[in-house]
């Protein structure tokens, strides 16, 4: 059995969840070969948002402020008819989950420039080797690990490589998964839509403002982009095929009718597709894990696609990482489809949802439900799309739901040092597995067994103080902005066991333990 591996992970598929997926575990010292059919960056912008759950993201990776420079803040939508009635209307609330400077909840994004800049992040780890036109032709595994057999597209030449796992973020078709046997379930909707990429030449009145136009046969997406790019997404009526606009002459009539002309946009490029509902019967096979569309398709009203792979990629790249470093157990890679699955169907359900609003399919009670504010809860209430980040299943310990701050994701305000120097949540509570008490130390809460187990993960402790009394030693944060301590306080906690990707594994309320798995 080969006992040589070329890297530690062979990724297949450089779209923004192989990216992520590299990005990640080269981060933690893991060493990459990643394999991309295409020698381009896809030029279509298919995705159109990314948030701050996955900002964090890219803040752990040291790349936020370099994506802030090509992205741009959003802080509203609105849903409208054809006649002017507005259906509905929502501002974004400002981000828990904390940003550089200002703290919005969403951005718009022109994906090829995000995803450029990404890839210019990428260049600089030298422990990864990225292999642009090869074609992923063959996977087989066997206990140790994957042997891929690319072929290089323009030569012809065919390579072997063996890496300890691989991650297939290879796209919704994934040759890869079809190669595992993998099959993939649900539904492809029978309406198609065109997608009309344009670059703004001027500014009109609520541009800046994601609009669902809602109608039975012509919804549209009117989605301004980052960098001077406007998008429109307009499902084909019955009998109109894609054969009815063979060039952008029969393309304008369609934004002609939304009261857009030659002198507001130049279309750039169009393209068709439909929306599909579907996820791989499973996620791994083996040492080969799926990742993005290549495990799960959704439609894009949540604008949640591709951030799902991003935020697929991470926690299993996190994970991998630290299990090719020996400090966690193989069995914590089974921990990554009991996580993200059901955070992927919650926001599938979510895009289901908002797409039969624009396509004026939802019942005026379906309307009323979205929009009705939840009675006794714990947590502010919100609307699904405004959601945060809540972990369902997986490395956890208590009682999940509502009322419980476990599987939550911490919050990341302006705090201050021991001395009180202000920063981020994150930048002073670091990237690993961190014990955070509400004015007390929470090692003091711990048995000595329940401490040695967090020893062994590598564990730190952290007391958060209020800034009206003073700090005890270098171990303490101060809360400057009256953020932490009210949200311990909020779920009746003292302690909190959070995990590297933020969210709380456990509380002193129903036990400090380290979480089976």
């Amino acid at each position: 059995m080969p006992d040589h591996f070329d890297a530690d992970v062979a990724i297949i598929g450089y779209g923004p969840t192989g990216l992520a997926g590299a990005l990640t575990l080269t981060n933690k010292g893991a060493s990459v070969i990643a394999f991309e059919r295409d020698t381009d960056i896809y030029a279509r912008a298919r995705a159109v948002t990314i948030n701050d759950w996955t900002m964090r993201i890219f803040q752990e990776l040291g790349i936020d402020e370099r994506i802030e420079k090509v992205i741009e803040p959003e802080d509203k939508l609105r849903w409208v008819t054809y006649d002017g009635q507005e259906i509905m209307r929502v501002q974004h609330p400002p981000s828990e989950l904390g940003t550089r400077n200002t703290k919005p909840r969403f951005f718009n994004i022109y994906q090829p420039t995000m995803e450029a800049e990404l890839r210019r992040c990428a260049e600089e780890y030298d422990a990864l080797d990225v292999r642009l036109g090869a074609e992923v032709i063959g996977v087989d595994q066997d206990e140790t690990g994957v042997t891929i057999t690319a072929r290089d597209r323009k030569t012809g030449r065919e390579t072997s490589t063996r890496a300890r796992y691989a991650i297939a973020a290879d796209g919704g078709s994934s040759p890869t998964r079809k190669l595992l046997g993998i099959p993939m379930l649900g539904d492809t909707a029978p309406t198609q839509w065109i997608v009309i990429d344009c670059k703004t030449k001027r500014f009109w009145p609520d541009s800046d403002c994601p609009t669902f136009w809602s109608d039975s046969e012509h919804p549209v997406v009117d989605i301004s982009l980052s960098g001077g790019h406007h998008r429109w997404e307009i499902a084909l009526r019955p009998g109109e095929t894609e054969a009815d606009f063979p060039s952008t002459a029969e393309v304008w009539p369609l934004l002609h009718a939304l009261g857009k002309s030659e002198d507001d946009v130049e279309i750039e490029q169009y393209a068709f597709y439909h929306h599909h509902v579907r996820a791989a019967e499973s996620w791994r096979r083996g040492r080969i894990f799926l990742a993005g569309d290549a495990a799960h398709l959704m439609p894009p009203w949540a604008g949640a696609g591709m951030q799902s792979g991003i935020r697929d990629a991470h926690n299993l790249g996190w994970k991998l990482a630290r299990v090719l470093r020996g400090e966690l157990g193989e069995e914590w890679l089974d921990t990554y489809e009991a996580e993200r699955r059901p955070n992927v169907e919650f926001f599938t359900n979510i895009a289901i949802a908002l797409g039969r609003v624009i396509m004026q399919q939802a019942t005026p009670e379906e309307i009323e439900a979205m929009d009705a504010v939840p009675e006794n809860t714990v947590t502010p209430p919100e609307q699904p799309i405004f959601a945060p980040p809540v972990l369902e299943a997986g490395w956890l310990r208590g009682e999940l739901g509502d009322a419980s701050i476990v599987g939550r994701m911490l919050p990341q305000p302006h705090i201050g040092d021991h001395v009180g120097t202000r920063a981020r949540v994150d930048e002073l509570i670091g990237h690993g597995f961190v014990l955070i008490g509400a004015e007390v130390d929470p090692a003091t809460l711990l048995s000595a067994e329940e401490k040695s187990e967090w020893d062994a993960l590598g564990a730190t402790y952290r007391t958060v103080r209020s800034k009206m009394s003073h700090t005890e030693g270098p171990n303490d944060l101060v809360d400057l902005e009256d953020r932490l301590l009210p949200w311990f306080e909020r779920y009746g906690v003292r302690a909190v066991a959070v995990r590297p990707d933020k969210f709380i594994a456990a509380a002193d309320k129903s036990g400090l333990a380290v979480p089976a798995l």
